[in-house]
């Protein structure tokens, strides 16, 4: 089963498990939307937002928050399914987000 939850933007010390991979989706600071995988979440929102690790996307602009995620991946599996999300089209990527804008997971992650 996967789980989906949203997040907003800040830091954390808190990690998912190294099994436990999660595909995620950030808005950028020119709305643009970006998708990719991680195995600590928080480590990795920390990577893009200070601009040293985080994606070559990145560069030039800043993410301003993390507007989805799914967790319960295997990396497999988490590969597959950002492959299928970067295929969709914005405004079914904005229909994933807005499934779960009703729910309540700003402090998931304490990011």
């Amino acid at each position: 089963m996967v789980q989906v939850v949203i997040i907003s933007s800040s830091t954390s010390n808190t990690s998912t498990n190294s099994g436990d991979w999660v595909v995620y989706m950030i808005e950028s600071s020119d709305h643009r939307l970006y998708t990719g995988i991680t195995n600590n979440l928080p480590k990795r929102w920390k990577a893009h937002t200070e601009g040293k690790t985080g994606a070559k996307f990145f560069r030039g602009r800043s993410p301003s928050q993390l507007l989805y995620v799914e967790t319960n991946h295997d990396r497999s599996s988490a590969s597959k399914r950002e492959a299928a999300i970067k295929q969709l089209k914005r405004s079914e990527k904005l229909l994933l987000v807005a499934e779960q804008r009703d729910q309540d997971w700003h402090q998931v992650y304490s990011l």
